[in-house]
């Protein structure tokens, strides 16, 4: 898989992303603490559960881990989701975590152990850089490290420009721990939605350094990301 499409869990956008042509969708169901969490799970349960294009993967951007994560594990799982983004991943220990209670939804709701998979957003706190040479061996459901400045950078306080020298030391330390651990990495996504020679330029970067993927906005980023990355990429 080279390109992965994160969609608001709406009806509309749902549908547009299905004929995006992303390798995978990655339902995102928005503020864990807000008031409508449990409705939005709702709604995003019953779009995993519609007929797909084949191929297609879905995923769920879930809960870090916390009061929230059982509940969106109980109803994702059980609607058959592919896999799960872990957001505020913090090295092997969090991935260990959300397999075990992976495995519990899925005995529950009768589907095949290890059915589901992980991709870890492991660059999203500062604490996480310092855990990214642990994910080896943490769990075989593990398929993916991916990338996420914007987070690190609200937390460093750093300069909305993408330049802060922490960032790239983040996103450099994420391609040698995802090869450590013998898993693809996944670059972020690109931000400016009207910038095609920007989106183009980083994914060609992207690609050079070693990732594998690329998270997208907007299903007009899909065919840069795939065209990009298609040509000889290593398998996720």
């Amino acid at each position: 898989m080279r390109s992965f499409l994160l969609v608001p869990a709406r009806e509309e956008a749902f549908s547009a992303a299905l004929a995006s042509g992303a390798d995978a969708l990655a339902l995102d169901l928005g503020d864990p603490a807000g008031p409508a969490r449990e409705s939005i799970r709702r709604r995003a349960a019953a779009l995993i559960a519609h007929p797909r294009p084949p191929g297609l993967r879905l995923y769920a951007l879930i809960a870090p881990l916390g009061a929230a994560t059982d509940a969106d594990l109980a109803a994702l799982v059980a609607a058959g989701v592919d896999g799960v983004f872990l957001p505020q991943a913090c090295g092997g220990a969090s991935v260990q975590h959300i397999s075990a209670k992976l495995a519990v939804a899925e005995a529950e709701s009768g589907r095949a152990d290890g059915a589901t998979r992980i991709i870890a957003l492991a660059t999203q706190t500062p604490a996480a850089i310092f855990a990214l040479s642990t994910y080896g061996g943490a769990s075989p459901r593990l398929e993916a490290l991916a990338y996420d400045a914007e987070p690190l950078r609200r937390a460093l306080g750093a300069a909305p420009d993408g330049g802060a020298a922490p960032l790239a030391t983040a996103r450099s330390l994420l391609l040698l721990g995802a090869a450590a651990a013998g898993v693809a990495a996944i670059d972020a996504p690109f931000a400016d939605l009207a910038d095609a020679a920007g989106l183009a330029a980083e994914c060609r970067a992207a690609r050079r350094d070693g990732f594998a993927g690329k998270l997208a906005l907007h299903p007009t980023q899909i065919p840069p990301i795939y065209q990009t990355f298609a040509a000889d990429a290593p398998a996720l």
